[in-house]
């Protein structure tokens, strides 16, 4: 019975075969933003009179 009980308590750590992938799908979008932003306010300060 206290053979049973040490049998018990063992935990196994073992290494993947495989190597671990990280798959990472990152868009950015910042740039874009940016200059559409720039190109709007161009636009507003050439044609003040519409806005």
């Amino acid at each position: 019975m206290g053979a049973t009980a040490v049998l018990a308590g063992c935990i196994s750590v073992k290494a993947p075969d495989k190597p671990i992938v990280i798959e990472l799908n990152i868009n950015i979008k910042q740039e874009v933003v940016y200059r559409l932003a720039a190109d709007a306010a161009q636009t507003i300060d050439k044609n003040a009179g519409i806005f």
